[in-house]
């Protein structure tokens, strides 16, 4: 039996695991999503249905001692799941799109209602916190020292997150919206790598230079 529970463990953290990636600066809100509960239990679900195939097998993959057994089978009934269960039977064309056809559909579903669910419950406080951050901030000040100084502070931000985001704040200093709109914007991107805590100190930091009594230099001003 503490086969399986330690199989379901490892399944649930799995997805646990995989959620809590897609939400780096506020994780713990997956606690209060009853979709991110479900993503996890199938995902220990899954794990446990490989273990029992496994165990009626026989499977003992050259092992003759019961505990390396159970270990080595408990291994390759959460590799196997994790595999099977993001896996595709085959892509169909509808129109312009592919779908794919198989177990991912279902995962890639619960994942789609969890980020809506997920979502609707930050959008209000993550309205309150950028306003209270960005206040006074203005974008064209800001929008290449600001997220230079937060992907220095980060350190680990992979190159792709930051050629996306050099990629949003571009758009962003192009857009016709207001300075003040464009730098509540920036300030979401940057929460969304690095979390409210380090933008806020972030912003602190550099208020002198990308604040309202920012002193523009020389060579900025215009003439």
């Amino acid at each position: 039996m503490w086969s399986y529970i330690v199989t379901a463990l490892i399944g649930a953290l799995v997805g646990a695991t995989e959620l809590a990636s897609r939400y780096r600066d506020r994780p713990a809100v997956l606690v209060a999503a009853p979709t991110a509960w479900l993503y996890a239990l199938l995902n220990a679900a899954a794990a446990m249905l490989a273990l029992l195939i496994v165990n009626s097998a026989g499977w003992n993959f050259g092992a003759t001692d019961d505990t390396t057994i159970t270990v080595l089978r408990i291994m390759a009934a959460s590799l196997s799941a994790m595999a099977v269960f993001r896996s595709s039977f085959l892509t169909v064309r509808l129109g312009d799109t592919d779908v794919a056809v198989g177990p991912a559909t279902l995962l890639t579903t619960l994942l789609g209602i969890a980020d809506r669910s997920v979502d609707r419950r930050r959008a209000a406080d993550r309205t309150v916190t950028v306003t209270k951050i960005m206040a006074g901030v203005s974008f064209e000040r800001s929008r290449l020292a600001l997220p230079t100084f937060v992907l220095t502070l980060m350190q680990n931000v992979q190159p792709a997150e930051q050629h996306d985001l050099g990629v949003a704040v571009e758009a962003l200093s192009v857009s016709r919206m207001s300075d003040t709109q464009k730098a509540y914007a920036l300030g979401l991107l940057l929460m969304n790598i690095a979390g409210p805590a380090v933008v806020a100190a972030a912003v602190a930091a550099l208020r002198k230079e990308i604040g309202p009594d920012a002193v523009v230099p020389v060579a900025d001003r215009p003439m």
